[in-house]
């Protein structure tokens, strides 16, 4: 559930029974025809399809992430590591305060996936709570589900092309683009350069069927953390 749809009194009260949250966390970023919220609509979606049966309540996604190597792209604002581990790391906190003892953090976003080391700090200093972090685009299941519907499968291709991250009215070319990776250290301008529309490669799109059964997946793997992930 949402805590969009609750008030603070009707989430106090589901707390005295259960004291698990799911915090989404993606990226306002270039997914090149798809939205630029591809990242938050889907962490904070899966999120959302994961804990509903379980009653679990899901805060709003976190909709900015690291992500510096875009900033060539308009509307790819990024933040700095630092920056983005003190937010993680007071929201956490504030959390705890409240009550709040076991966290699913759904991340849609690779370039976020480094303060996976820091959650594990933060549990190290909290015996009494657990922060549990899911790069749900890599998790084993979904990962093996991908490479077995299409090898070639990246950043703005077809494994993030869902019916709720495209947009109406956008084309979408019909032919495979040619792999951009590896993509070296390089500066934003040449990044943009390197990466053309923004695609890191491969199909644009598959069937409906294929993604949604992709996404039963995930949902099932993100349930599965909810229900018994905990230590």
């Amino acid at each position: 559930m949402r805590v969009r749809e609750l008030n603070w009194m009707q989430l106090e009260e589901s707390l005295r029974g259960d004291d698990r949250v799911a915090l989404p966390l993606g990226s306002t970023e270039q997914h090149a025809y798809l939205s630029l919220e591809t990242d938050n609509i889907l962490s904070e979606r899966l999120a959302v399809d994961a804990a509903e049966p379980l009653g679990v309540p899901v805060l709003p996604v976190l909709a900015y992430g690291v992500t510096p190597s875009f900033a060539a792209y308009p509307g790819s604002p990024s933040l700095r590591v630092e920056t983005y581990l003190a937010v993680l790391h007071d929201l956490l906190d504030s959390l705890h305060g409240q009550g709040f003892r076991r966290f699913l953090l759904v991340n849609g976003h690779g370039g976020n996936s480094f303060a996976r080391a820091a959650i594990g700090e933060w549990n190290a200093t909290h015996a009494d709570a657990q922060a549990v972090w899911h790069d749900w685009w890599n998790s084993p299941r979904v990962a093996e589900a991908c490479t077995h519907a299409d090898p070639q499968w990246s950043h703005a291709s077809w494994s993030e092309n869902f019916p709720w991250t495209r947009l109406a009215g956008v084309a979408l070319p019909a032919e495979r683009k040619a792999s951009v990776l590896p993509l070296p250290p390089l500066d934003a301008p040449a990044y943009r350069e390197r990466a053309g529309d923004g695609s890191f490669g491969g199909a644009y799109a598959k069937d409906d069927g294929t993604m949604l059964e992709i996404w039963r997946i995930a949902v099932e793997e993100a349930r599965a953390l909810l229900e018994s992930g905990w230590r």
